[in-house]
């Protein structure tokens, strides 16, 4: 295992601290306050996730904060004085401003540590799909793979992650400004679940509004066996992300399991963390895998 180099990303890559260890992965914490109280997004840590969707579902506000430029500073500076070169992946610049925060964090070390190489990528992702990527570059890491070949890898293969969301409730798209009152209370009163994905720009796009929790569950698969490397003979990882919809993220697993017969492991479900969590809300699953590379 190359061990000259950190590999690091943002806590929104929505892993657990134990993955993040395992994986040998650092990261660095975004913020988020409920009430006005002010808490890392530490991965659950300061609040438990269930005790935060529960407050969001109360009525708690919330607002969220990216790392800025000298909190990455601070972050990347007693890597470089131990003598390690750093590839650090970021939140996708298409929903966050991070990306921006880490680079500009990145030149300014450069001139006080000009022997020391800092590579920063921007994921064009989120969530678990952030995370998956993340789990690929620390394979090729592990490999043995210099830093700056991955650097290249990250940038040319960031496209192939695909990213497929559909949320049950509209309550917090609706409170966050995405949709109209009058499209959510329609779409409330019609059960209409939006499927949305991320396109080349790592921006969340709407794709198609699809009536029904069953109706939609079966359409994110269908995406899934239309998108995936070699269709149902997929034989990559997948990875959801769910936010107090357990259920609901485990009845998805369970039909990519069914259809995709030669997936490396089970579906693994993980928490959508508290940052993305404070935008969706409660009742949003996202399904993540290698595929056809995103071109819109």
């Amino acid at each position: 295992m190359s061990d000259n180099y950190v590999l690091s990303c943002c806590s929104t890559a929505d892993l657990s601290e134990g993955h993040f260890k395992e994986r040998n992965i650092s990261y660095v914490c975004f913020h988020f306050s409920l009430d006005g109280k002010e808490y890392e997004d530490d991965l659950g840590k300061s609040i438990a996730i269930d005790e935060f969707y529960q407050a969001m579902c109360d009525g708690a506000e919330t607002r969220t904060s990216q790392v800025n430029v000298e909190e990455y500073m601070a972050y990347f500076t007693p890597f470089l004085e131990a003598g390690k070169d750093i590839l650090h992946v970021s939140l996708s610049s298409g929903i966050s401003g991070s990306y921006n925060s880490a680079n500009i964090a990145a030149e300014e070390l450069r001139e006080n540590y000009p022997e020391r190489k800092i590579y920063i990528v921007d994921s064009l992702g989120a969530s678990s799909g952030f995370g998956l990527f993340m789990d690929k570059l620390a394979d090729l890491r592990d490999g043995g793979m210099p830093v700056e070949e991955l650097y290249e890898w990250a940038v040319a293969h960031r496209l192939e992650l695909n990213h497929w969301f559909f949320s049950t409730d509209l309550t917090f798209y609706v409170k966050g400004g995405r949709i109209s009152k009058v499209s959510g209370w329609f779409g409330t009163a019609l059960h209409i679940c939006p499927l949305l994905n991320m396109d080349d720009k790592g921006a969340l796009i709407p794709r198609q509004k699809i009536r029904g929790k069953r109706a939609v569950i079966k359409e994110i698969v269908k995406r899934m066996e239309e998108c995936a490397a070699d269709g149902t003979d997929y034989s990559g990882k997948c990875y959801i992300s769910q936010s107090a919809c357990y259920e609901d993220a485990r009845a998805v697993a369970d039909l990519i399991e069914a259809k995709f017969p030669k997936l490396d492991g089970k579906v693994e479900i993980n928490h959508i963390g508290t940052t993305i969590g404070s935008h969706t809300g409660p009742g949003t699953v996202a399904v993540f895998f290698w595929g056809k590379e995103r071109t819109a």
